[in-house]
């Protein structure tokens, strides 16, 4: 196995996640059975909390109070006031109407009328004792007794029906049938007082709003008689006027004047441009009939006299009588003709004049006509605000008359159903009930509490957890050794503190051959010379981890040192009971040699210990040296594996200058006691200084812990180890090592053991 980089180092950034089948089902499943564990880790709290619920239950249903509840129900009608209410739904009123009368019922306003009409301040059956009148205008009176009746009354309706249940629990019997009857009879008063008030004043506001339109209707009335009459309007239509009338009769007259006064104009114009002798040939439309009658009795006289000159001769009487008679004609032919002109001229002249007037009169009625559409813009503004007044205010006497007849209904819509009488026995709640609660809330409790401090919790206490946050896998798990007081006098001090050795079969020792089995197959080409165990802060067994690991690799036949490298507090001399005087800091100064240092364990033979020697001024610097390199050198020649005890990551430094001269660097972690920060700060400082971590190893683990129930298979496993049985083991054969099968038969617990 070789050491997995840092979690979220750019090695791993590009590469793919492999597709994983049921992620979503796996992740349901790891957190159940996380949850689960968080439960079994934290169950004598959860029961200790949900013994105290059933106690406190059973005590809560021993000792609750002797309460008596009286009852009475009413019912609150639609109303026949709805059908007649104006400019409201009747279904959504009826929607409303349930909620908002059971919320009246129990507003403070009803409760307060309640205590002062039963004086519940100083009733001793419903408030304390005191020795003082209380006064309920008090403010602290007034909350304490309206509060307790909110707590005590309690408002219902039954469902699907306008019936209302009140319900009052007090320690009399009589006292509770009295505050719901109090309660009923106020709620009736109340709601007739307040529906009468509420009338009276929608009342009182139409009567002020209906005074003052009435007096914009009567001025917008007389506005519009005045407007009527200087606009001379008959009746109430205004087109119907004499200015209308009189210019219709001015357009039909200038009209006529205009054609007069062309028909004259063309007849003087015709005439006047005539020879006088033609005009009886104009016709009759231009002269009159005497003028061709003169002209036809001259053509007479001059026919005759052309005939008396051809019978007679000149200077004929006769013909002499005909010529006066012919110059006569021609006189009054020339007057006629002349009259005739002159009364055309006059007739010209005079249509001429009267078309001028008309139209001059016309203009004036035209000008007034104009004024008289202003009038009547005003006048159909006057109109229109007018009959706007008139319309409200009849609206408004409308709905005044309606809110009269409303008053008179809504006194009939609560009606008492059932009165409340006292009850004779108390309500009490079943025990059973109260316990089972009780126990249940505390329950709940319990868990919410096991999980918050769960949360709280920064210790490592799984392995999946610890992989987690260090990003580093687990190479075993050492479970909690368990010491026999028996044999404290019968064996040696190496057998006491080394559990592989005393309890070779034990779990403990089986977990310590899986630490070796991990650790063997976590370089890649060969097994680890070198391994340091080192930890994030004190007191988390690594001295234990490296002496129990040392024994187990030395039973494979193979040569192991360990070396405790913590010069600043050894205790690996203490452990196998030697000599410390002399050790790792002795050959480090050259004061002795590897040889005289090295020390063995008679139980062990394979295993040599250099112990720390005395403690130097500076141990960093003594261990960082190049002389400490060259001995490690020097060791491996001779050790199969050489196991290191250093001192805490987080307290000096040793560790991380060790860690370059080792092959193989293992985090001990103890179980509940390292926590998450100091564990990612450890790491981080391996990782910077380029140490080859291998993996951690939790130790001090309690096997019957919920966490680590039945790991790795330790159900019979224990009983297949007691029989020495191993199915397979490490065999060493002329320097190379391999798997083999192992029988029974050919089992050597000091050349291998079952991993």
């Amino acid at each position: 196995m070789s050491p997995v980089p840092f979690e979220n180092s750019p090695a791993d950034a590009n590469i793919p996640a492999a597709p994983v089948i049921g992620s979503t089902q796996a992740a349901a499943d790891a957190t159940l059975s996380e949850a689960w564990v968080t439960i079994r880790a934290r169950k004598k709290l959860i029961l200790a909390i949900t013994a105290l619920g059933s106690i406190y239950g059973f005590y809560q249903g021993a000792t609750q109070p002797r309460l008596y509840t009286a009852s009475g129900t009413i019912e609150i009608r639609s109303g026949s006031s709805n059908e007649y209410r104006v400019g409201s739904s009747a279904g959504m009123q009826n929607s409303s109407r349930i909620p908002t009368e059971m919320a009246i019922l129990k507003s403070d306003s009803l409760l307060l009328s309640v205590a002062r009409d039963r004086n519940l301040a100083n009733d001793p059956a419903f408030m304390p004792a005191s020795g003082h009148y209380r006064n309920i205008d008090d403010p602290s009176v007034r909350m304490a007794v309206v509060g307790a009746l909110q707590r005590d009354i309690s408002v219902t309706d039954v469902p699907k029906t306008d019936i209302v249940r009140i319900s009052c629990t007090t320690s009399k019997a009589q006292l509770s049938a009295d505050i719901v009857n109090q309660l009923v009879q106020d709620y009736i008063t109340d709601s007739f007082q307040s529906r009468a008030d509420a009338t009276n004043r929608v009342q009182d506001f139409f009567s002020r709003t209906l005074d003052g339109l009435k007096k914009e209707v009567e001025t917008s009335q007389e506005q519009m008689l005045d407007l009527q009459k200087r606009l001379g309007v008959l009746g109430f239509d205004p087109k119907d006027n004499q200015i209308t009338t009189t210019l219709d009769e001015l357009n039909k007259a200038a009209g006529e004047a205009q054609i007069a006064r062309i028909a004259a104009e063309t007849r003087y114009q015709v005439l006047s441009s005539m020879d006088p002798s033609i005009l009886d040939q104009a016709g009759s439309a231009y002269v009159l009939s005497n003028v061709s009658s003169l002209r036809s009795q001259l053509n007479n006289a001059r026919a005759a006299l052309a005939q008396l000159n051809v019978i007679y001769g000149p200077n004929n009487p006769k013909e002499q009588a005909v010529q006066s008679q012919i110059a006569e004609l021609n006189k009054q032919l020339a007057v006629e003709e002349n009259r005739i002109l002159s009364e055309t001229k006059q007739a010209y002249l005079a249509a001429q004049a009267q078309e001028t007037q008309t139209n001059a009169a016309l203009d004036s009625e035209k000008t007034a006509a104009y004024k008289l559409r202003d009038d009547l813009l005003e006048y159909t503004l006057r109109e229109r605000e007018f009959e706007s007044n008139r319309t409200l205010y009849d609206g408004l006497k409308q709905r005044l008359r309606t809110a009269g007849v409303e008053a008179g209904l809504e006194s009939t819509e609560i009606e008492p159903i059932d009165t409340a009488y006292a009850p004779l026995s108390p309500t009490l709640k079943p025990r059973t009930n109260i316990f089972v609660l009780d126990t249940f809330i505390m329950l709940i409790v319990g868990l919410i509490l096991a999980f918050v401090l769960e949360s709280l919790d920064t210790g490592l206490r799984s392995v999946a957890e610890i992989e987690s946050v260090s990003g580093l896998p687990s190479l075993a798990l050492i479970p909690r050794a368990r010491r026999s007081v028996s044999d404290e006098t019968t064996l040696s001090t190496a057998m006491r503190n080394l559990g592989t050795l005393s309890s070779p079969k034990s779990q403990f020792s089986e977990a310590f051959r899986a630490l070796r089995t991990s650790l063997l197959l976590s370089v890649a080409g060969g097994e680890p010379k070198v391994i340091l165990l080192t930890s994030a802060t004190p007191s988390e067994g690594k001295t234990t981890v490296s002496i129990n690991l040392a024994c187990v690799l030395a039973q494979r036949n193979v040569r192991v040192l360990i070396i405790d490298a913590d010069l600043r507090r050894p205790t690996v001399h203490h452990r196998f009971g030697l000599n410390g005087k002399v050790g790792l800091t002795s050959v480090l100064t050259g004061s002795v040699s590897l040889e005289d240092a090295i020390q063995t364990v008679p139980e062990i033979p394979q295993l040599d210990v250099l112990v720390s020697g005395p403690v130097p001024p500076f141990p960093t610097e003594m261990l960082g040296s190049e002389t400490m390199r060259v001995l490690l050198e020097r060791c491996k020649g001779i050790y199969t594996h050489i196991v290191m005890d250093s001192p805490p990551l987080l307290s000096v430094t040793d560790s991380v200058v060790l860690a370059r001269d080792a092959d193989a660097v293992v985090m001990i972690v103890r179980h509940g006691k390292s926590s998450k920060h100091a564990m990612r700060r450890a790491r981080d400082l391996l990782v910077r200084s380029g140490a080859p971590i291998t993996g951690i190893v939790l130790n001090a683990v309690d096997l019957n812990s919920p966490e680590y129930y039945a790991y790795y298979g330790y159900y019979g496993y224990t009983g297949y180890a007691a029989a020495g049985v191993d199915s397979a083991g490490w065999d060493s054969k002329a320097g190379s090592k391999e798997w083999t099968p192992r029988g029974p038969d050919k089992h050597d617990p000091g050349k291998g053991d079952s991993e």
